[in-house]
């Protein structure tokens, strides 16, 4: 499996370093023995931005189907909007792209249905805005 890595910052100057997700974003993919597609790091980004250089980037991958699945850190690295993060996982879905997270161990968010389980994860550190 194919997989792209997700990392991002909120701030480039305040001693935040991307390298610390990647670090382990590289090592849960060779452990499930997925191939690195590529990184994608936004630095000084907002996660409540709809918008970012690489999460743009990452998202065409996935639409032109270079990737079959995409890693993330933690889900707000991925984005603090619930609303938006369920959309863009929906999206994901139905173009049969994984999603996985590290840190909540999540491999897989999809049910039997293929409805994205989200309700059920708890998700404290997303604003919902």
């Amino acid at each position: 499996m194919r997989v792209g890595l997700y990392a991002r910052t909120s701030t480039a100057d305040k001693g935040q370093d991307p390298e610390l997700q990647l670090k382990d974003l590289r090592a849960y993919a060779h452990a499930r023995g997925w191939k690195v597609f590529g990184e994608y790091v936004d630095i000084g980004e907002s996660g409540s931005k709809d918008k970012r250089p690489q999460l743009d980037r990452l998202m065409e991958d996935a639409r032109k189907r270079r990737i079959d699945g995409i890693s993330v850190w933690k889900l707000d690295r991925f984005g603090r909007s619930l609303k938006s993060l369920v959309t863009t996982l929906e999206e994901l879905r139905s173009l049969g792209v994984q999603f996985a997270s590290f840190t909540e161990s999540l491999d897989s968010l999809l049910l039997r249905e293929g409805r994205w389980l989200i309700s059920s994860v708890s998700l404290p550190s997303l604003s919902g805005t």
